[in-house]
């Protein structure tokens, strides 16, 4: 097998990956500006091979640098555009220098003593590019926004969107069915089997703002009494920057056994949902963020936003929070600041951020990932390997120094 193994342990594909490692680091940078943050990771690093729309972006934000300005690519100009691989992307070019590792192992170094610490070295290394992967493959963030006083045991995303159906009829607990927006296409029809009837969605608005009926002659009739009577969506491109996210807005029609019950305009920007009754049960319509539901909650106490005197400048905010948990009989208070977050049942809650215009309003990121001790296993490992094999070098060295060396007169 020293045919196969050979080409991929090369010393050459290390470097020409490294090479091409690089490049890609430095176009996934460029094209930041004029793609947003999501979109160049998704384009460039969570790919297998980077486009050719996405490369022209980066590379005419590169040639800026040097005094060429073209004609900029937006967002809009490579989501439209065809996908044509031209450069490889990051989880290529990860699996490579992961393969070429292993090769190298196996067809050059062999285990002895003197290679202990090269080899945990190179093992840390393994460890560091698979953990990363499944840290890409794993990890969801998501928030969870509490007033003072506020409980909740769930998490919201930012920017992924759900159909809520809920059944409010039972007077101890909701019962609910969420269509997630990868389902809401326009022209499906969906069906529960928890439902009466069906939703048939008759428009959807990935990324949409809200206007006067009147304003927009083309908008789907809308039968119900709630607020799609007065109001209409209009589809606004997409947005891939951080401090803005798509807001979407659907036209749903519920279709019982005997027909159409009823079409609702639902969005994000609606604050509550949309009640209606069938079969002596009453439902609740909203369209919101994508709820996680958690089997314990937490209670925002206190929330503490100090800042410089004399300034606007954030110097620290925390939240003092209740966690409660009924299935372990938890009950106790935690506070959560900068760079001391909550780690809890494989959940890391840090303070992210906080309502300006609230001050008793604290945002929380809520971040999964059940590969995140690798990155530190990995760098002990290597820190430990490298260690080693210094200690080896510097043992054979004493040991082959001259002994009968004239002390200087």
């Amino acid at each position: 097998m020293s045919w196969i193994f050979k080409p991929l342990a090369s010393l050459r594909l290390t470097l020409v990956l490294l090479t091409l490692s690089l490049i890609l680091v430095f176009l996934g940078t460029m094209a930041q500006e004029p793609l947003g943050l999501y979109l160049a990771q998704r384009r460039f690093f969570q790919s297998a091979f980077v486009d050719l729309a996405s490369f022209v972006a980066a590379s005419k934000k590169a040639l800026q640098m040097i005094h060429i300005y073209l004609p900029p690519s937006t967002a809009a100009d490579v989501l439209s555009s065809p996908w044509i691989p031209v450069f490889p992307g990051g989880y290529l070019l990860g699996a490579l220098l992961l393969v070429n590792l292993t090769a190298a192992h196996l067809t050059r170094f062999q285990l002895t003593a003197k290679k202990s610490g090269i080899l945990l070295a190179h093992a840390g290394l393994i460890i560091l590019l698979i953990g990363q992967l499944f840290t890409d493959l794993l990890a969801r963030e998501s928030a969870m926004r509490l007033t003072e006083g506020q409980t909740k045991s769930y998490t919201e995303s930012d920017r992924r969107t759900e159909l809520a159906i809920v059944d409010v009829s039972a007077p101890d607990k909701d019962r609910v069915v969420a269509i997630p927006d990868s389902a809401l296409q326009t022209g499906a029809r969906l069906q529960h089997p928890d439902l009466p009837f069906s939703v048939r969605v008759v428009r959807f608005y990935p990324n949409s703002y809200i206007t006067n009926r009147a304003a927009v002659p083309d908008a789907p009739v809308v039968s119900s009494t709630g607020p799609g009577s007065r109001f209409a969506a209009v589809e606004l491109p997409l947005v891939t920057v951080m401090d803005m996210r798509d807001v979407p807005s659907a036209v749903v029609e519920l279709v019982g056994p005997n027909g159409t019950l009823a079409t609702y305009l639902v969005t994000e920007y609606f604050g509550q949902p949309q009640a209606f009754t069938m079969d002596q049960k009453t439902y609740e319509l909203s369209l919101r963020p994508r709820r996680q539901y958690l089997d314990f909650s937490l209670t925002l106490m206190d929330f503490r936003h100090d800042k410089y005197t004399g300034t606007e400048i954030p110097k620290n905010f925390s939240s003092q929070v209740r966690l409660k948990n009924p299935r372990t009989g938890e009950d106790r208070e935690v506070l959560i600041y900068m760079n001391n977050p909550l780690r809890y049942k494989g959940l890391t809650f840090y303070q992210a951020s906080f309502d300006k215009t609230d001050d008793r309003v604290t945002i929380l990121q809520v971040v999964r990932n059940p590969a995140w001790l690798t990155p530190y296993f990995a760098c002990i490992i290597v820190g430990v390997g490298l260690v080693i094999q210094f200690l080896i070098h510097l043992t054979r060295f004493i040991r082959r120094a001259p002994s009968n060396v004239p002390a200087p007169a």
